[in-house]
């Protein structure tokens, strides 16, 4: 059974931290081209993307900054938490076939707001691809039925 909701924010300290992996396929990001809209031929045409700077397609920034979002969402804080912002630098291309992992980890807790601000890290193997910061609400959780 999944669980409803993530940690409160009394169980958060400072430091913590979550991770999550993905090797991206071609399919995630054709089908991330169609959910998205974002059908630029450098994600999509190898012939159009190999005449570019990257010399062959890449995986679509956003998508491998979703794998954060899986991290937050998931694993720390967690079920039930809000988006409120993120912040992101695009640092290096993801390809077909990269395994990206995603790490989230709390640099302040705000508790008399559920607030807390995580510094975000996207690598391929040793290479940040990614960074950023997030702000999230720990909603107060409902009392057990």
């Amino acid at each position: 059974m999944v669980a409803l909701y993530g940690y409160d924010i009394d169980a958060i300290e400072l430091d913590m931290s979550a991770a999550f992996s993905k090797t991206i396929t071609d399919a995630d990001i054709t089908l991330f081209a169609g959910i998205s809209g974002d059908t630029n031929p450098v994600h999509l045409d190898e012939d159009f993307a190999s005449g570019t700077l990257f010399n062959g397609r890449i995986a679509h920034g956003m998508l491998t900054a979703s794998l954060i979002s899986t991290v937050i969402g998931t694993k720390l804080p967690g079920p039930g938490c809000i988006y409120l912002s993120q912040s992101l630098r695009f640092l290096a291309p993801v390809r077909i076939g990269d395994t990206a992992t995603a790490e989230v980890r709390v640099v302040q807790i705000q508790p008399e707001r559920r607030r807390l601000t995580l510094a975000c890290l996207c690598r391929v193997g040793s290479r940040k691809v990614v960074e950023g910061d997030a702000l999230i609400l720990i909603p107060e959780r409902r009392p057990a039925v």
